[in-house]
């Protein structure tokens, strides 16, 4: 261990003050935090709670509910990252839809499913864009690639959200937010610094070593000390203030913000984001006239108390009983970012 470690350690081993609540806001922390033993350093008076940060477990039921009726009812091939197959739906995950005899096909990536696209032509091809702004660059690309073969057969099912006003819902719910980085090197600082200088809200950015996660936490740790808003940028060798332009401009591009669904967090407003005008024949929603589904999540599921730090995942009377990565009950399980898949994998660590 470096000495910066060392330092970052016995200020996290060392915090006695006022309780304090510290929100990490991305799946992969979620895990790398667990997995690096992280969780066993924090004294009692420090709460690691995870956030909204993993794409497949905000998405809503009704959108599975969506893909599962493009599939069967207009007998589309669905395209998708494979850890969207097994979430629930209402009645049916994508797997059961499989099942039934519809072409659910995982993809590595958007360009994948217009490669498929092309080699299909007779058939109707429709990706699953789901994420943040890290993956949605990639879903415009899709949609521009598509275009410029003028493929016709191509669409996309949009489920793309934005982290800014997720965080404003979820204000009061930490004492600060450790901000996934890879988001930030895509949008860069400048809503988390308005967040601090006009909400109040306190975060640190975050790489995902074990250095940069510790360094992070004992930042955050030794700012709340002081009891004051702040903003820190733990991960500067990949953030800048800027962001990432050209991955921006592509987005606003292509998509623009609406109204969206969050599990747990319900309709946020304008932190979503769907396919302009111009881009609307490849809006699957649009080419099929699909009629509005709202998804019904299990009763027994807490997924989104999770969500919003309101509960733990052991919490859950169904969590390591009925809900297993075999089995999910409900998409915290089933996504490799999940809170409740980290709990349970490292059941021993918490």
């Amino acid at each position: 261990m470096n000495e910066a470690m060392k330092k970052a350690r016995d200020i996290i081993t060392g915090y006695s003050g006022r309780p304090v609540r510290i929100m990490e806001v991305c799946g992969t922390h979620t895990h790398e935090i667990f997995r690096l033993g992280i969780r066993k350093l924090v004294p009692e008076n420090v709460e690691i709670i995870s956030g909204p940060g993993c794409p497949v477990c905000v998405t809503a039921v009704g959108f599975i509910d969506e893909a599962c009726w493009l599939a069967l009812e207009k007998d589309c091939v669905i395209c998708t990252f494979g850890d969207l197959i097994k979430v629930p739906g209402t009645k049916l995950s994508l797997a059961g839809a499989r099942a039934m005899g519809a072409a659910i096909k995982p993809v590595y990536s958007p360009l994948d499913a217009v490669e498929i696209a092309g080699q299909t032509p007779d058939r109707q091809v429709v990706f699953l864009a789901v994420g943040f702004e890290t993956t949605t660059p990639s879903a415009c690309l899709a949609v521009k690639k598509a275009r410029e073969l003028g493929l016709e057969n191509f669409s996309v099912l949009t489920a793309n959200k934005t982290m800014p006003n997720a965080y404003k819902a979820l204000v009061g719910s930490a004492d600060a937010f450790i901000y996934p980085g890879h988001v930030n090197a895509i949008t860069g600082n400048a809503v988390c610094r308005q967040l601090c200088e006009e909400q109040g809200v306190s975060g640190v950015v975050a790489g995902f070593t074990a250095s940069e996660l510790l360094t992070a936490l004992a930042t955050a740790i030794r700012l709340l000390e002081k009891g004051e808003p702040f903003f820190r940028n733990c991960y500067p060798r990949v953030v800048k203030d800027e962001g990432n332009p050209g991955a921006i401009k592509l987005m606003n591009e292509v998509m623009e913000p609406c109204d969206s669904e969050w599990r747990g967090l319900g309709l946020i407003p304008m932190s979503g984001m769907k396919l302009r005008e111009e881009f609307a024949p490849y809006d699957a929603r649009l080419k099929f006239s699909m009629p509005k589904i709202e998804g019904k999540p299990n009763p027994a599921c807490r997924c989104g108390e999770v969500l919003q730090g309101k509960c733990r995942p052991s919490d859950c009377k169904v969590f390591g009983k009925v809900c297993t990565p075999l089995h999910p009950v409900g998409a915290c399980m089933v996504s490799d970012e999940g809170a409740c898949s980290a709990y349970y994998q490292y059941a021993g660590l918490v």
